[in-house]
């Protein structure tokens, strides 16, 4: 069903015969592979098992890449609360959001990790480092550039655990559910994350009041002290959150299920040095890389700092988030939905990503007409903003889920990367997003 919108070619594995080993490296792999599968369990060799405890494992995982999301998303949506209650600079709010994607610079050391040790050690030690961030922006001091340091400090480390909530999806999914559970897995695990920072658009300006439109030297000391108290309990009911799923964690985690729940789950792969050769050396891959990475990325760069744009054009910091949640819900929504079609239907992704692609393009089109000053002839409501940003979140959220099943499909036999590790081309696509992400915003 649906191949008559995908060619032959486009059919074919990513590392074929044209772009990947030479024919005798290729033999070898296969006749490597047929060897590891040899040597594998009588058990592991049967068409698998998977357990019921696979969901709970999801759902943990899942909560800290909610909670991870939340806590990053949280000082853009009350960027204006902000500046007046510890005299943070638009600079400063820019910085603390862009502490999400710098913290993607060692991904693939915690990739690495992943690989060689497993879930278990790697999801705690992202779930530490999210105390730890969590906590050190909680530490209660008076002296505000003593706050603001620590503050940054706390979205650094929170920033770290981005790697492994945001690229371990695959990894899980392939090492705990079935191939027809897979596309559906890696997505509801990629969307809490999502879902964390849109419920940042609400938890903030809805708990936190916004200024009264004073400067900070004019407001009085009153008023700072109570916006800054109600930021202080966002902080710490956040560092409650993470405390416990950090206990949920040490409690119970395992690091794989006792049988494999299929031979592609079991079977070895190749180095992590020669599949990082093999990726950066295929241009096929990294056309996909580019595809994925600029447009999610630009829209990335902005969308954390949604208040502080909007601001300019009299969108209250209540009315910002609102425009930031929808969006986001509905990119996630909609994208889990793809996913679970993903894994039935087989051969339209083309089309799937063309309407996707252009639907994005005339929302990016509309937002930005909408907030243009100038063009008074278009209704600036905030009812056509929100609209036009909700379309753009989800064209380009369903731009990323398919590279996302791109991701996680390579640890079937006949995928577009087996045999790499299912997590590292992940790595690599959502590397280069960050880092056009960090030049969107710096612009």
């Amino acid at each position: 069903m649906g191949t008559s919108w995908s060619s032959e070619e486009e059919r074919q594995p990513l590392l074929g015969p044209g772009l990947g080993p030479a024919p005798g490296a290729a033999r070898r792999s296969r006749e490597a592979a047929a060897a590891a599968a040899a040597a594998l369990p009588a058990a592991a060799q049967g068409p698998g098992r998977v357990y019921g405890r696979r969901w709970l494992v999801l759902l943990l995982f899942s909560l800290l890449g909610f909670a991870q999301g939340l806590v990053w998303n949280t000082w853009g949506p009350i960027q204006n609360s902000a500046r007046q209650a510890y005299g943070f600079s638009s600079w400063d709010i820019a910085l603390l959001v862009l502490w999400g994607p710098i913290g993607f610079l060692p991904c693939f050391a915690f990739m690495w990790l992943l690989d060689k040790r497993g879930l278990r050690i790697t999801v705690l030690l992202t779930s530490f480092l999210m105390v730890l961030g969590a906590g050190l922006r909680c530490i209660p001091i008076t002296d505000l550039m003593l706050k603001r340091r620590l503050i940054h400090g706390g979205q650094m480390l929170n920033g770290l655990a981005g790697p492994t909530v945001t690229n371990a999806a695959p990894f899980l999914s392939t090492t705990w559910f079935s191939a027809d559970e897979r596309a559906t897995a890696t997505a509801i695990a990629s969307m809490l994350s999502y879902l964390g920072g849109a419920c940042a658009f609400l938890v903030g300006p809805l708990l936190v009041p916004a200024p009264n439109g004073t400067s900070p030297l004019l407001a009085s000391e009153n008023s700072r002290a109570h916006i800054r108290d109600r930021i202080e309990n966002v902080l710490y009911a956040e560092f409650g959150v993470v405390c416990l799923l950090f206990s949920a964690t040490l409690a119970y985690f395992p690091p794989r299920p006792p049988l494999p729940p299929s031979v592609a789950a079991a079977s070895q792969r190749l180095s992590y040095r020669r599949s990082f050769c093999r990726l950066l050396s295929n241009l096929r891959f990294l056309m996909i890389a580019l595809a994925y990475a600029i447009p999610l990325g630009v829209f990335a760069g902005w969308s954390g700092v949604l208040d502080l744009i909007l601001t300019p054009v009299h969108v209250s910091q209540v009315d910002a988030g609102w425009i930031g949640f929808w969006s986001i819900v509905g990119g996630c929504v909609v994208g889990i939905a793809m996913a679970r079609f993903a894994d039935f239907i087989r051969g339209m992704l083309k089309l799937i990503l063309l309407l996707l692609f252009s639907g994005a393009t005339l929302s990016s089109m509309w937002f930005t007409l909408t907030c243009l000053n100038s063009i008074t002839h278009l209704p600036l409501t905030t009812e056509f903003r929100y609209r036009g940003n909700q379309n753009q979140k989800i064209g380009t959220e369903h731009e990323m889920k398919p590279w996302d099943l791109h991701g996680h499909v390579g640890v079937f036999r006949q995928g577009p990367c087996f045999p790499l590790p299912p997590s590292l081309s992940i790595s690599c696509l959502i590397k280069i997003n960050k880092i056009k992400s960090v030049f969107s915003r710096l612009r």
